[in-house]
């Protein structure tokens, strides 16, 4: 017989495993999806094989759809791209801001910059609405772009990981005569890796998943992005074909699976940094 510790770690492991195969189930289920008809997605009891399996789902999501899936992926890859380059820009700069330099009233406008986090989207719609129509950037990808280039999760992440560089670092570079943004760019922002790539992975991801505000924002088909563009996947009844949203959902997951996998180990790097001081 095994001794208690050895099965009581048997159990867990075999717990991990059901829990692990429920949470991973719908998205093999989704994968298998992606290649049936549409009444074989409807089967009861689900089926994850089927006979009449095929790559036509993927054809005609890629190739024969109007507006063309492309060009919801091309208008997503744009707000997206953009909208991640300029949070990395101007929040790394934020952070190193309140986490290195000395300026009257600095904690109280980090703390004032960390608590517009607890306001929900559903609260700015209206006077985004109002304020896009006025400058003239409504039904533009600029409406989806410009309000996510500043994040301030992002410029929180940042000043943590920043406070724990030692300010030695950036003496000896003042003393040799370097400029701030000479420090900056050259001594502090490369030790930044792991932060950085944390708000590259946890920004596209968020951006590239949108659904509110392309929603509300655009009103050109064309304009629009994977999340709202796929819900325009009907036949002439008006009937969704869940099998071509499924394969668009299924193409849609790349990007995101090939940044994390790429980024992973330095965006828990990233999480870490930070957690004990501060």
């Amino acid at each position: 017989m095994g001794t208690p510790k050895t099965i009581k770690k048997v159990l867990l492991t075999i717990m991990m495993l059901v829990f692990s195969g429920m949470i991973l189930y719908p998205f093999i289920w989704m994968f298998a999806s992606s290649f049936k008809p549409l009444a074989e997605v409807y089967e009861f009891p689900m089926k994850l094989i089927s006979k009449n399996m095929s790559l036509n789902n993927l054809k005609e999501v890629l190739f024969e759809q109007t507006p063309s899936f492309m060009l919801y992926f091309k208008n997503t890859t744009i707000t997206t791209v953009v909208s991640v380059v300029g949070t990395l820009f101007t929040s790394s700069m934020a952070g190193y801001a309140f986490a290195k330099m000395r300026f009257k009233g600095r904690n109280q406008l980090f703390l004032i910059y960390l608590i517009t986090m607890m306001v929900p989207f559903q609260v700015l719609m209206v006077p985004q609405f109002i304020l896009f129509k006025y400058v003239h950037i409504f039904n533009t990808l600029w409406a989806l772009i410009l309000p996510r280039v500043f994040s301030p999760l992002s410029t929180f992440l940042m000043r943590q990981f920043f406070v724990d560089i030692p300010n030695s670092i950036i003496e000896a570079g003042r003393i040799d005569g370097a400029k701030e943004t000479t420090i900056f760019w050259k001594l502090v922002l490369p030790l930044a890796k792991p932060a950085m790539a944390t708000i590259v992975i946890l920004n596209f991801v968020w951006r590239w998943n949108e659904y509110e505000a392309p929603l509300i924002f655009l009103t050109d088909k064309k304009l629009y992005t994977l999340t709202v563009g796929l819900t325009n996947f009907i036949d002439e009844a008006g009937v969704a074909m869940d099998n071509l949203i499924i394969a668009g959902a299924m193409v849609a997951l790349i990007p995101m699976l090939i940044i994390f996998l790429i980024g992973q180990k330095y965006m828990i790097e990233g999480l870490t940094a930070g957690s004990v001081k501060g």
